[in-house]
């Protein structure tokens, strides 16, 4: 007798989405639904509260399989990607020796900086590596990637690997430009036309870097990195064919570095429409195969968010941060570890670093499934939305000539860096948060003692200063409160914040909450209390207590009363502050009273002008 099987969901009715949008509008009793819920991205489009079937009927990205053009599923049947270290190490000997203990604990892609590409020094920092086991990369300076190239081939042919390497050089002529505010170098096709001369007999080895993970550490949004990437691509894909390599060659040859910002889905979305986008460029050169349309996309955590103070919470956003880039399919990735704003790396946050991408894998299982988000009617419709963004950038790159062109100019360092801009003005009014810097920080910590000055360069003149007004910031997000918390630190005196709480006892409460946390971010010290009688206590008591701060935290409707008198109780003998903005702002300022903090204060502006007055 054949089972019999229940279908549950034939039991209910099917609900529309005008029913679902009439139910909301209900709950929401009048507030309107576009402003209450609907979030505008930094990207341009719309996020909804809720998605459905109906959102994704129309979207073709649903058509494929995982490995099938246009490769919006991934490019492979599988999800198991690479985990690569980058060694540090003042010589090959000793990178060559990291190399092979970080190889017995899981990492199975290596990346290695090189100062001089002699046929010793690839010796030594190959030495008892096994080529077919291991990804190996490259990066070093531009003028040097040819001669690099050279002496690579040559050990890989030594040791029989042509077939079995696999590996990249990031030949990256732009680096200068964009970094530095030089101009592109001369050289910088005709060297990667001998690049791909050099290294045609090796089948995996990709020469050509477009290093898109710059704009994400200058603080770009998604689609800018997205769009200069695909515009990057495309305009090394037009020289590289006008100056005779076939299309396929050209195509094979290119390898995407991106960064991953802590917006999770966003981000998960950026590499599945990256793939899709990148095939369809790719086939307008007409390359022999569809294959050669495949993206090949190394992916790092960000920098830009990273933090000097309350840095273990850098853990939780390149885990997050890793997982979009798993979930998204991407061939290798790079956890940057957390104590990389202040110091040469050690072999502990190497080691967790690498840890995090062994929780993604042994773990959770996410090498376990392909493409994961396929079909979800949410991300299926991001990766639309953040596709069709990048599109339009990517066609007016074009239309002003050219990524080459507006990378001399200085155009597209502008706009990331007006983004940038934007970024670090949103974190000083609070619109973005890193937890433990702009907001709920830990009072107590220092950092001064444990920042160490990392050296740099190449020696080769890449990094001499070219225009300033066309380099990309490398401003971390956190470093302008973190400038406020060392200059706190340096100085002689700390200030004292004093929270003199009095009146409703809910209102109070959640002042001084939100005043500790406002004056944190400044690395005060921070006096609470529960609550006095009398503001005359109060002022009493803060003055026992040396403040160099009162912070008044009651509700509205009693600072009318309470701020003048505790503002004339004090005397001028430490900065007042009301905590909110009451309707009786005004009738304060007229007596005297300039200080208010409250939501829409800006942080960052506010102490710096504390700092200034009372730093000693």
């Amino acid at each position: 007798m054949a089972e019999k099987k229940e279908k549950l969901f034939e039991q209910f009715p099917a609900v529309t989405t005008e029913e679902w949008r009439a139910k909301v509008d209900a709950d929401l009793k009048g507030v309107p639904f576009e402003k209450k819920l609907v979030w505008r991205t930094n990207e341009g489009f719309n996020v909804q509260p809720m998605y459905r079937a109906e959102d994704i009927a129309d979207l073709k990205t649903t058509d494929s399989l995982p490995g099938e053009y246009p490769y919006v599923r991934g490019t492979r049947d599988n999800n198991d990607w690479l985990t690569r270290q980058t060694i540090i190490a003042p010589t090959p000997a000793e990178a060559n020796a990291i190399a092979l203990d970080v190889l017995t604990k899981g990492v199975n892609s290596l990346g290695f900086k090189i100062e001089e590409p002699t046929a010793e020094t690839i010796e030594t920092l190959l030495k008892d590596i096994n080529l077919a086991e291991v990804e190996v990369n490259f990066s070093c300076c531009p003028r040097k990637a040819v001669e690099l190239a050279e002496v690579l081939v040559a050990y890989i042919k030594k040791n029989n690997a042509e077939k079995t390497f696999r590996g990249s050089i990031d030949y990256n002529p732009l680096k200068p430009a964009l970094r530095h505010g030089k101009t592109i170098p001369a050289f910088a096709v005709e060297n990667a036309v001998k690049l791909i001369e050099v290294t045609k007999e090796i089948d995996n080895l990709r020469t050509i870097g477009v290093d898109s993970v710059m704009f994400n550490t200058a603080g770009a949004y998604i689609y800018q990195e997205l769009g200069y990437a695909l515009s990057w691509g495309a305009e090394w894909l037009t020289a590289l064919t006008e100056a005779g390599v076939s299309a396929t060659e050209a195509a094979c040859s290119i390898k995407f570095n991106m960064g991953i910002s802590s917006n999770y889905f966003m981000e998960l979305a950026k590499f599945r429409a990256a793939r899709m986008l990148w095939a369809q460029i790719v086939e307008q050169y007409k390359p022999d195969c569809k294959c050669a349309a495949k993206m090949m996309v190394h992916a790092s955590t960000s920098l830009f968010n990273q933090t000097i103070y309350d840095a273990h919470v850098n853990l939780l956003r390149s885990q997050t941060e890793a997982m979009s880039a798993a979930l998204a399919g991407v061939d290798s990735i790079t956890v940057v570890p957390f104590d990389t704003p202040y110091k040469t790396p050690d072999a502990f946050s190497e080691r967790i670093a690498r840890n995090q991408q062994f929780l993604l894998k042994e773990e959770s299982h996410l090498d376990k499934v392909v493409d994961p988000a396929g079909g979800s009617y949410y991300v299926e419709t991001l990766t639309v939305s953040i596709a069709r963004e990048a599109w339009k950038l990517f066609l007016e790159v074009q239309e002003k000539g050219g990524f080459f062109a507006m990378v001399n100019e200085g155009l597209v360092q502008a706009a990331v860096n007006e983004s940038g801009n934007k970024r670090h003005a949103d974190m000083a009014r609070r619109k973005e948060i890193l937890l433990g810097t702009n907001q709920y920080p830990n009072f107590n910590e220092t950092a001064l003692e444990k920042i160490e000055k990392e050296g740099c360069g190449c020696g080769c003149g890449c990094n001499e200063q070219g225009e300033a007004t066309k380099s990309l910031s490398t401003k971390r997000q956190a470093s302008d409160f973190e400038e406020l918390r060392l200059a706190t630190e340096k100085a002689s005196n700390r200030p004292k914040v004093f929270m003199l709480t009095i009146g409703n006892l809910a209102m109070r409460l959640a002042r001084a909450q939100f005043s500790s946390n406002f004056f944190g971010c400044a690395g005060y010290e921070i006096i609470d209390n529960i609550g006095f009688d009398t503001v005359a206590a109060g002022i009493e008591a803060a003055l026992a207590k040396e403040a160099d701060i009162v912070v008044l935290c009651s509700s509205d409707d009693e600072y009318a009363t309470y701020a003048p008198e505790a503002f004339k109780a004090l005397g001028g003998k430490a900065e007042f502050v009301v905590a909110g903005a009451p309707a009786c702002t005004e009738e304060l300022q007229a007596q005297g009273i300039t200080n208010f903090i409250h939501v829409r204060s800006n942080v960052l502006d506010t102490l710096r002008a504390f700092n200034a007055k009372l730093l000693k």
